[in-house]
C-alpha cells in the first residue's frame, strides 16, 4: 500500500515539482475560466491566487494543504453588475470593491469564529450531516465535469437535437482510462502522479486530434505583465454580490471538513476554522485592489489529495509558486489555459467523484444508524435538496445544490435536537447528545 506523504512533509525537488505540477494542472482550468467569463485578464488572477495560496498556508501556520482559487459562486451577481450600462471595465470596478468587502466579512466571521470556538461545528455538523453535505460537493460537480467531458452532448441551434463531438468523448475517455489505470497498475512515483501523466495523455491525444488551440499558444508573448485593475465603490454593486458571501463561507466550511477527513486531522481545531476563514478572507482583500478575484479552497486540488495520498503543504505551495511565474508568461500560461475541456472533464469526473466518496466515508466510519428515523430523514433532505436542482433566490443571489442544502441541514438538525430536548420525540434515542468530528 502507497505510503501517505503527510502535511508537514517536504519531498525532494524533483518528485516534489512534479506533484506540484499535477496540483496546478488540477486547478488551472477553472480557475481561468472566471476571468475570462468576467472578460478580464486571467494572469492577474493566477497571480493572485498563487500569492493567496500562500498567505493561507502561512496564517494557517503549515498545517492545511489548500489551494485557493476563483470562485463560481460569484458568477451571477458579478454578471449581474457588468451588465450594467457603461464601460465593462468601470463596472467591474465597481465588483472589485465589493470583493474586498467580501473578504473583510470573511476577516470578521473568522474573528467571531476565534471567540466562540468550534463547538458548534459539532452541534451544526453531525456525522450525517456532514457525510451527506461533503458527498454533495462531489456529487454537485459532477454534471460539470461530464459535461466537459463532452458524455452529455450540445443542443444543436438549428434543430435542437443533441449533437455529440466523437473526438470529445475519445479524449475524455483516454484521459480517465489512463488516470484510473494507472492508480491501480503505476508502482512507485508514476503511481503518485497518475493523474498528471492522465492529463498529459490526454493533452497528447487532444493534439493528435487537432483539438488544441496551438494559434493561441504561438501568438501569447514569452514575457507578458499581468493587467491590474483598481477598485471603487459603490453600494448597489456591494448589497448585489455581498449575499453571495454566505455561499462560499458554507462551501469553504464543507471543503475544510473533507480535507480533514483526507488527511486525518482535525483541521477546524487544529489550526483552527477561523484560521482557514482569516486566510481565505485576507487573500480575497488583496485580490480585489488589484482586479482578481474573490478566492475559495478548490475541490479539484483536495480530490488530488485523496487520490494520491500527498497531503505535502510543500507540494500545494510549490503549484502556487508555479502559478506566481506563470503569470508572467503568456505562453506558458496560454498552454495551460488551452488544455481542451474534454481533458479536464475526463479526469474530473474521477476528482469529484472521490469527494464525494469520501462523504460516504464519513457515514461508515462514525458508524451513522440509518435505522434511526432523525438520521434517515435528515440524510434524505439534504441530498434531496441538494441534488434536485431546488433553488432559493435571494435578490441576485441564488442558494442551490451544497450551499442550500447545508442550510437546510443545520436548520432541520436544530429543529430535531429541540424536539428531542423538550421531550417530544417518539424516538428518544435518535440524537446523540453529543457528536464527534471524524480525527481519523
Amino acid at each position: 500500500m502507497q505510503r501517505e506523504i503527510q502535511v508537514n512533509e517536504r519531498p525532494g525537488f524533483g518528485p516534489g515539482l512534479l506533484l506540484s505540477l499535477q496540483h496546478l494542472f488540477a486547478m488551472f482550468g477553472s480557475t481561468v475560466l472566471v476571468p475570462n467569463l468576467f472578460g478580464v485578464d486571467p494572469s492577474v488572477i493566477l497571480l493572485m491566487n498563487g500569492i493567496g495560496t500562500l498567505l493561507y498556508i502561512l496564517i494557517c501556520k503549515g498545517k492545511i494543504p489548500a489551494y485557493l482559487g476563483s470562485s463560481f459562486a460569484f458568477l451571477g451577481p458579478v454578471g449581474v453588475v457588468l451588465a450594467w450600462s457603461g464601460d465593462h471595465m468601470d463596472n467591474y470596478s465597481k465588483a472589485l470593491g465589493a470583493f474586498i468587502v467580501i473578504g473583510v466579512v470573511f476577516v470578521l466571521v473568522a474573528l467571531l469564529v476565534k471567540v466562540a470556538g468550534t463547538v458548534w461545528i459539532d452541534f451544526l455538523f453531525p456525522p450525517v450531516v456532514m457525510g451527506c453535505v461533503v458527498a454533495l460537493i462531489g456529487l454537485e460537480l459532477l454534471p460539470v465535469a461530464a459535461d466537459l467531458a463532452g458524455l452529455l452532448g450540445k443542443a444543436d441551434p438549428s434543430t435542437g437535437a443533441v449533437v455529440y463531438s466523437t473526438n470529445a468523448i475519445l479524449i475524455s475517455v483516454i484521459t480517465l482510462s489512463v488516470t484510473v489505470l494507472g492508480a491501480v497498475l503505476f508502482r512507485g512515483f508514476p503511481k503518485i502522479i497518475h493523474i498528471l501523466i492522465g492529463i498529459a495523455v490526454g493533452y497528447i491525444a487532444a493534439y493528435l486530434l487537432g483539438e488544441v488551440n496551438t494559434a493561441a499558444v504561438a501568438e501569447a508573448r514569452f514575457l507578458s505583465w499581468p493587467d491590474f485593475t483598481t477598485p471603487s465603490w459603490d453600494i448597489a454593486a456591494i448589497l448585489t454580490i455581498l449575499p453571495a458571501a454566505l455561499v462560499v463561507i458554507v462551501e469553504h466550511v464543507g471543503h475544510l471538513l473533507v480535507t480533514s477527513n483526507i488527511v486525518g486531522k482535525d483541521l477546524s481545531k487544529d489550526p483552527g476554522l477561523h484560521r482557514s476563514l482569516m486566510g481565505n478572507g485576507i487573500s480575497t482583500i488583496l485580490s480585489g485592489f488589484v482586479g482578481s478575484t474573490p478566492n475559495t479552497t478548490y475541490g479539484e486540488n483536495i480530490g488530488v489529495m485523496a487520490l494520491t495520498r500527498v497531503y505535502s503543504v510543500f507540494v500545494v505551495g510549490g503549484a502556487a509558486v508555479i502559478a506566481i511565474l506563470l503569470s508572467f508568461s503568456g505562453t506558458f500560461s496560454s498552454a495551460i489555459a488551452n488544455i481542451p475541456g474534454p481533458v479536464m472533464g475526463g479526469v474530473s469526473l474521477l476528482l469529484f467523484g472521490v469527494i464525494a466518496v469520501s462523504g460516504l466515508r464519513i457515514l461508515v466510519e462514525q458508524k451513522v444508524d440509518f435505522s434511526k428515523s432523525v438520521n434517515m430523514l435528515l440524510a434524505a433532505l439534504i441530498l434531496g435538496v441538494g441534488l434536485s436542482g431546488i433553488t432559493l433566490t435571494i435578490g441576485s443571489v441564488t442558494l442551490k445544490g451544497m450551499a442550500l442544502a447545508t442550510i437546510v441541514g443545520i436548520v432541520v438538525n436544530i429543529i430535531f435536537r429541540l424536539i428531542v430536548l423538550t421531550g417530544l420525540s417518539n424516538e428518544k434515542d435518535d440524537i446523540q447528545p453529543e457528536t464527534k468530528t471524524p480525527d481519523l
